[in-house]
């Protein structure tokens, strides 16, 4: 499967344009989509799994599990799916993804949409892959308990994922982010973390916080057996913005939002005193940023919009600069420079 027509999808509307993408990786990852080699310095340890290397694919790229060889098969050393309710549903109105091309960013409100668990569970069980599959699920918008869906989708992505990603940061669920402080997040931790059985759980963060809340979360998260943090979704703020969609609602994601996402993973590195495993997300479209997160504190980083801009070829070139920034540093592997500094 050739990628020559990959440009071209950059002049039309974006979620066609991502929906195209979906569709031609999950032919050339029917096709054999090649795993190539990891240099001996990536590959790591998180939360008892062994990735292949440190670079994951965030979810909301294939939310439903489509083309999960084909991700894979571009250098992802982990992909993650989702995010998936309970139910399908279809989502916010559209249109409600947009590029902002002047700075390598992207607003989307979306709002969960995806054909729902049973469908997508059914492809990820088939799927062959050579690394660590993540199920991301969250409620649906018009659930009487959110808190009992999570328990849902946890319960039911578990036997099948190698680890479950609870998802409470997306902007585009009117009062989703509530779940993230206080006994609300007490008590969907406790019922999550009762139905994963031994699969490793998630949680996924926003970095819209303040100190008070993320020392919560924290101890929440330390207190609830959570195996590792991701840090963190799109952000509700706006940053100096050059493109004409900047005035659209929604979560930003994509370079502007790399200052914010590592100074919540900073933070996050404080408020855990490095007992949780944390993810970095946000900004990260190179091999210098990958590098850099790691070493405030990142044992893992995921990537989405970078390859809107960076194109497919991106995950192949970050691990291989990243590889290149270890060996100049003089770390033998990705662990020796987590954290350090």
């Amino acid at each position: 499967m050739s990628f020559a027509l990959y440009p071209l999808l950059s002049t039309i509307d974006a979620e066609r344009a991502h929906g195209l993408t979906v569709e031609m990786l999950a032919a050339w990852g029917a096709a054999g989509a090649p795993f190539a080699a990891e240099p001996p310095s990536l590959p790591v340890m998180a939360a008892g799994l062994a990735f292949p290397n440190p670079l994951g694919l965030a979810a909301g790229a294939d939310k439903d599990g489509r083309a999960i060889r084909g991700f894979f098969g571009l250098g992802f050393g982990s992909v993650e799916i989702g995010t998936l309710t309970p139910l399908p549903q279809p989502g916010n109105p559209k249109p409600r993804l947009f590029r902002l091309g002047a700075d390598r960013a992207v607003i989307n409100r979306m709002g969960f949409n995806n054909g729902g668990l049973a469908a997508a569970l059914g492809r990820a069980s088939a799927a062959q892959r050579k690394g660590v599959l993540g199920i991301n699920v969250g409620a649906n918008k018009d659930a009487a308990d959110r808190v009992a869906d999570y328990e849902a989708g946890v319960a039911a992505a578990a036997p099948v994922a190698d680890y479950v990603t609870i998802n409470v940061s997306s902007p585009n669920t009117p009062g989703l982010r509530d779940l993230q402080h206080g006994p609300a997040l007490t008590d969907l931790l406790a019922r999550s973390a009762a139905a994963r059985g031994t699969t490793p759980l998630f949680l996924k963060v926003a970095p819209d916080l303040e100190s008070a809340q993320i020392d919560g979360i924290a101890r929440a998260a330390i207190d609830a057996g959570i195996d590792a943090l991701i840090v963190g979704n799109t952000t509700v703020g706006r940053p100096h913005l050059r493109s004409p969609n900047a005035s659209e609602q929604g979560g930003l994601s994509g370079a502007p939002l790399a200052a914010l996402a590592a100074q919540r993973l900073a933070d996050f590195r404080t408020a855990t005193g490095g007992e949780l495993p944390l993810i970095a997300a946000g900004g990260i479209d190179s091999g210098a940023e990958a590098h850099a997160r790691i070493r405030a504190g990142a044992t893992l980083v995921q990537l989405y919009t970078g390859l809107v801009y960076g194109g497919p070829g991106l995950p192949r070139r970050i691990l291989a600069d990243l590889a290149a920034l270890l060996a100049r540093d003089g770390f033998a592997r990705v662990a020796d420079a987590v954290g350090i500094g």
